[in-house]
């Protein structure tokens, strides 16, 4: 009984020592346990978190691409444009480089004829001088032998075959607009000798005076226009010849003169454009001494 009673007592001594002993062991798996939970709720967030950024991206990607297309349209565009801004370009070049090579093929030509007629002025007699300039201020009237009494009639030369004054004009006319003022007023002395009583004398002996004075020669560009005045009184290019007479005095900065010449415009022909021109013209020179 006793022995019994020993053995009890040493079977509940082992178990209260297994149970001191599983007491701390069992406290270290639970703080393990909840470590490891800790960790995983943490993964699951930065999980959670990651899962937002790529979705940031994606809809950030997807806008990048969406901009990349359209800036590859626009530069499509671009590029096509500009290509048929070269293409239209090299076109004009190309017309233009035809019409200049037309132009030169035609200044040729006249410049042949205007030699030819060169030779055919060479041959003429000498013109008669005129009087002397005709004064300015007043009107001229009367026919050119009123204008200027003695003065000899111009020399009339035989029109070459197969010209008309139609065509003369257009060649000498051709090259004044070209810029080839000597060759110009060579051509214009011709006409008036070859055509003196066509109706486009007055305006080629005009067209000398433009073109000398175009050429920077006022002196005699005053002398052209002044017979413009004294040999056809009644044409139309008078108030044009008068107003080119005054510019042509303000360019040699005589003044005076180029006053009288406006205020003869103005005075004698109000009704004409030019007599605008001469009003503003003279404005200009008005205290210019």
């Amino acid at each position: 009984m006793r022995k019994t009673r020993v053995v009890a007592a040493a079977v509940l001594s082992v178990v209260l020592i297994g149970l001191i002993g599983a007491r701390p062991a069992s406290a270290d798996a639970d703080k393990e346990h909840k470590l490891i939970m800790a960790e995983i709720r943490m993964m699951q967030e930065e999980q959670q978190q990651l899962r937002a950024v790529l979705l940031g991206l994606g809809d950030t990607l997807k806008a990048l691409n969406v901009r990349l297309d359209a800036d590859a349209g626009r530069l499509q565009k671009s590029l096509a444009d500009q290509k048929l801004i070269v293409e239209g370009v090299a076109e004009t070049t190309r017309i233009l480089r035809e019409k200049a090579d037309e132009t030169n093929v035609r200044l040729s030509s006249m410049t042949q004829e205007l030699q030819s007629l060169r030779q055919t002025v060479a041959s003429m007699p000498a013109p008669v001088p005129s009087v002397g300039p005709v004064p300015i201020g007043e009107p001229p009237a009367g026919d050119p032998a009123a204008a200027a009494p003695g003065a000899a009639a111009p020399p009339t030369t035989t029109p070459p075959p197969n010209v008309s004054p139609t065509q003369m004009w257009d060649r000498v006319y051709a090259v004044y607009t070209a810029g080839q003022f000597d060759l110009a007023v060579e051509g214009f002395q011709s006409f008036i000798r070859t055509f003196p009583t066509s109706p486009q004398a007055d305006d080629a002996q005009l067209y000398i005076g433009h073109s000398l004075f175009s050429a920077g020669k006022y002196p005699e560009a005053v002398t052209a226009l002044q017979k413009v005045i004294s040999n056809y009184p009644q044409s139309d290019s008078v108030p044009t010849a008068y107003y080119k007479l005054g510019s042509a005095y303000e360019a040699m900065k005589q003044f005076d003169a180029a006053r009288k010449a406006y205020e003869t415009v103005i005075k004698n022909y109000n009704k004409a454009f030019e007599a605008t021109l001469a009003q503003q013209a003279l404005v200009r020179v008005q205290d210019k001494k």
